[in-house]
């Protein structure tokens, strides 16, 4: 795989402001024979221990089934992927543990267990934890032995994590240190052995981070939670009552806590993501098959437009989700190597990218929770009444996917999460170009048009005339709102989630034409002719919702003059000729149907 070399390294939110050139971004086709190889064991070890055990896992009275599942993935060395190897794991790069994370997204509740485990239960301590806490839990982790749980949800702290009410008072004798309070949706509660848990230390204003083992003592669980979905998965509300935690488990300092669970969080939200494809994917795949079998009025129903057009728009949704997040993933990797290379160690290179990325982690936990849900919906519309049913896969897929939304932060509040950043950056200096540009967009707006015929005659040309327009519509709209709304702009919740929504759009738009170009760079026109449909068919869709969204934002708060102007603005940075929809669809549709799958992924 591409290292850091040679690389101008990007900022995160940049993408706004800058233009990427398709040789610089990674995309999936780049993988190399060792990923593609986890990525077929993650594969294979789904459709041999886990599918065939769903309906058991689900309707399982205890946690055992799912402990015995860990413990297989353990044995193939899956919970030690991202572990560095001198704790006993593998020290496989971030975009290798986001393949990992893909490939066992199908994985429905046992999927939830493994991020859990490997995510926010072991990271906390790999990140953040001494050498000493490194040493002791980080090889147990590793191998499956011990199993971990995140403690940060209370009744009345959610998003509001820092609101939490979960108490630390110290010992007499300054050994200890005595946890009070209730966590609740602890997922691997019922089973796990460590606990990453957060509480505040008498009267401070932010969390402080514990590592706390079971065998302390004083924690009692609640039954598991009845879910909607992810029902094998035990969630568990968990009680602390004098919970002696020995003084050196502190994690990091007196009140980090909020922002371990922030960057953690951010590893979560683009983690989250990747396993959202890998269940989206699986969901069209059985869509895919189910129309090759079912036949109405003598002829299978994939040879009917509505459905054909069903499968062509999930799979064009799927190839662009893939590729922005691929492009982050080697985002973060790159940048994390070129702070190790200016001297920082591992743990804290990482932390400070996936900081860096925050915004782009916000973005696609949001796009990709939601392809998901897209993918799962029309799955089930694909399969009529016998979708409905719990006998078919997709009736699981449909329930199990609509936690991912309130997951890792809810995606209202990851939406508002990435603007806000940008916006913060930006008045800060960090992201310098977004001011300037969003004045020479303003300046730009009441100049006369320019009426000449670009040149189309590249690849994508038009398109990238578009991505600038959009990028410009962007700028536009959100100079306007800063300037009326100064620093109560985070108060305008429905104007913030207008320009989410306009910065999504544009940020998998760009990827996906980027990844398109780079295939064709490398492959030729002729030999990527689906994938160039497939990025039009989304670019076209996709522009649908970005306008839509503009209009809203604008006519949020603009009036008079500044409203015409910036809805003639709008329309006409985001000019361009359509394209064929129904013929693209069928196009697309014609390969999926040919394959009997979705064809587009690393395995």
């Amino acid at each position: 795989m591409e290292t850091v070399q040679n690389k101008e390294l990007v900022k995160g939110g940049e993408f706004l402001v800058k233009e990427t050139l398709a040789h610089t971004v990674f995309i999936p086709e780049d993988f190399n024979e060792e990923q593609r190889m986890l990525a077929q064991t993650c594969k294979d070890f789904i459709e041999k221990e886990i599918k065939p055990r769903l309906d058991e896992i689900d309707n399982a009275k205890s946690p055992e089934l799912m402990v015995k599942m860990l413990d297989k993935a353990a044995e193939l060395g899956l919970l030690a992927i991202g572990v560095p190897t001198e704790y006993g794991g593998y020290g496989m790069d971030f975009n290798s543990t986001m393949l990992a994370a893909d490939y066992l997204g199908s994985g429905h509740s046992f999927a939830v267990a493994f991020s859990a485990h490997t995510g926010i239960g072991t990271l906390p301590i790999q990140y953040y934890g001494n050498e000493e806490q490194k040493a002791k839990y980080l090889p147990k982790l590793a191998s499956g032995e011990w199993k971990a749980a995140y403690c940060l949800t209370e009744p009345d702290s959610g998003s509001d994590a820092n609101s939490g009410k979960t108490k630390a008072t110290l010992t007499p004798d300054g050994k200890y240190y005595l946890i009070n309070g209730q966590k609740m949706w602890i997922t691997n509660g019922g089973f796990a052995d460590i606990f990453i848990v957060f509480a505040k230390i008498d009267n401070d204003k932010n969390l402080t981070a514990f590592i706390v083992e079971k065998g302390f003592g004083g924690i009692t669980m609640n039954e598991p939670e009845k879910k909607m979905g992810i029902k094998g998965s035990d969630t568990r509300q968990i009680f602390f009552n004098d919970c002696k935690v020995p003084v050196e488990n502190m994690l990091s300092t007196r009140e980090n806590g909020f922002k371990i669970a922030v960057n953690i969080l951010n590893i979560g939200r683009i983690k989250l993501s990747v396993a959202a494809v890998g269940g989206a994917r699986e969901a069209l795949n059985y869509a895919i098959n189910y129309a090759r079998e079912r036949k109405q009025f003598g002829v299978s129903i994939n040879n009917f437009g509505a459905i054909r057009q069903k499968l062509a728009l999930v799979a064009a949704r799927l190839f662009a989700t893939d590729s922005a997040n691929y492009r982050v993933g080697q985002n973060i990797e790159d940048t994390i190597q070129a702070y190790i290379a200016q001297g920082l160690s591992e743990a804290e290179a990482k932390l400070k990218s996936f900081e860096q990325f925050a915004i782009e982690c916000a973005i696609m936990k949001v796009h990709g929770s939601e392809t998901l849900d897209f993918s799962v919906d029309e799955a089930v519309q694909i399969y009529g009444g016998m979708g409905y049913s719990a006998e078919s896969p997709v009736e699981r897929a449909y329930r199990d996917s609509r936690i991912n939304r309130i997951f890792e932060g809810t995606n209202e509040i990851n939406r508002m999460l990435a603007v806000g950043t940008i916006l913060r950056r930006a008045m800060k200096g960090e992201l310098s170009d977004v001011l300037s540009q969003a004045q020479a967009v303003a300046k730009e707006l009441m100049s006369i048009p320019d009426f000449s015929t670009p040149d189309y005659s590249e690849i994508f040309s038009a398109e990238k005339a578009l991505l600038k327009g959009m990028k410009k519509s962007i700028l536009m709209i959100a100079g306007a709102a800063a300037q009326k709304f100064g620093a109560k702009i985070s108060e305008e919740q429905e104007v913030m989630m207008y320009l989410a929504d306009m910065l999504i759009e544009l940020y998998v738009s760009e990827s996906v034409i980027l990844r398109v170009e780079k295939l064709i760079q490398l492959r030729g026109e002729k030999a990527c002719q689906t994938e160039k449909d497939l990025a039009l068919l989304y670019l076209h869709e996709s522009l649908d919702v970005f306008s839509k969204a503009g209009r809203d934002a604008i006519n949020s708060f603009a009036v008079g003059d500044e409203q015409r102007a910036m809805l003639m603005g709008l329309r006409r940075f985001t000019k361009i000729e359509p394209i064929n929809k129904k013929e693209t669809c069928q196009r697309i549709a014609q390969v999926l149907i040919e394959n009997n799958q979705y064809p587009f992924a690393v395995v």
